[in-house]
């Protein structure tokens, strides 16, 4: 691994999460109102104790302070306060990450596990009844709002009763073995997977579609179609290897796709990781829970991103020899 690479990935990662950090931080903090507008309105809390309230947090304090300080609560651990848990954000953050990341990691292998031989197969059947079919299913699909296709596994969960409606696990079984646990974690756990890689299985397999016919059409795989090769091995030994780089690049871009997305499945499913803390956060205007959340993913989105960088370092020789 070339270390000046890794130097250069790792310092565009760097600036780009300090620059999402401050900027984030600066629109939360100059949007109009704070957590205690409600108190305001009340007529028995007297205006000099709220002033004294802000003051004891600190919202009275000029931004580069309070940015300041914000980073100085991240070094250790805290990422701010949070005012409605009255509770360092930091350990708000951990669980709820952890489920956001089970759900994303789950929904990313289903959605490549379907993708990848949807498109090769589009693309092995390209300009034939099946390919054509194949292109209108997944373009009708991209159609879709996410919010009707959240909607509507809500509505199939509850009318069928088939899948839990929402949670993580049921209560009644909060004390049962690994096994029934592991059992009614994957059943909760199915929905909101589904839907979320439904969300980005059509851009997947178009371009693993595309990826794939251009490796097809290549002069080398022309080559081996001459020379016998059967059209299995031509697709998977050949093909696959030459569509490989683009579609590495592609991982960081699914990984956006579902990390913006999964925030809205977990709020409609009620999925307990943090889209429904970011929407509770948001209308309670706790301005650090929701920077800490924006700050999660784009460290999320930064690491899928490096990751994928690292992958095609690995996987082209051009890229090491540039």
């Amino acid at each position: 691994m070339n270390a000046g690479y890794l130097g250069r990935r790792l310092i565009n990662a760097i600036l780009l999460l300090v620059g999402i950090s401050f900027f984030s931080f600066a629109l939360l903090q100059l949007a109009p109102g704070d957590f205690f507008d409600q108190m305001r309105m009340n007529p028995r809390i007297s205006a000099s104790t709220v002033e004294g309230l802000r003051a004891q947090y600190g919202l009275d304090r000029p931004l580069l302070l309070r940015y300041e300080r914000w980073l100085g609560s991240i070094l250790r651990g805290d990422l701010g306060f949070s005012l409605a848990y009255n509770s360092p954000v930091g350990p708000l953050l951990k669980a709820r990450a952890r489920n956001t990341l089970l759900l994303t990691a789950t929904a990313a292998l289903l959605a490549w596990a379907l993708a990848i031989p949807i498109g090769i197969s589009g693309a092995a059947s390209h300009g034939k009844w099946s390919g054509r079919i194949t292109g209108l299913a997944t373009s009708t699909l991209m159609t879709v709002p996410d919010l009707l296709l959240f909607l509507g596994l809500l509505l199939l969960a509850v009318r069928t009763g088939w899948f839990p409606a929402g949670g993580m696990i049921s209560p009644d079984l909060e004390n049962a073995d690994l096994w029934h646990q592991a059992k009614d974690l994957a059943l909760h756990l199915f929905l909101p997977s589904f839907g979320l890689a439904l969300v980005t299985l059509p851009t997947l397999v178009r371009h693993i579609r595309s990826a794939m016919i251009e490796a097809l059409h290549s002069p080398f795989v022309r080559a081996a179609r001459g020379h016998g090769i059967p059209r299995r091995r031509l697709l998977f030994r050949y093909a696959l290897p030459v569509a490989a780089n683009p579609l590495t690049s592609l991982f960081g871009f699914s990984v956006a796709t579902m990390l913006s997305a999964s925030l809205l499945v977990e709020v409609i499913l009620s999925w307990p990781g943090l889209g429904p803390l970011l929407l509770e956060a948001t209308l309670t205007k706790d301005i650090y829970v929701v920077v800490g959340i924006v700050m999660l993913s784009a460290v999320f989105l930064i690491a899928g991103n490096l990751l994928a960088d690292l992958l095609l370092f690995a996987s082209d020789p051009r890229i090491r020899v540039e």
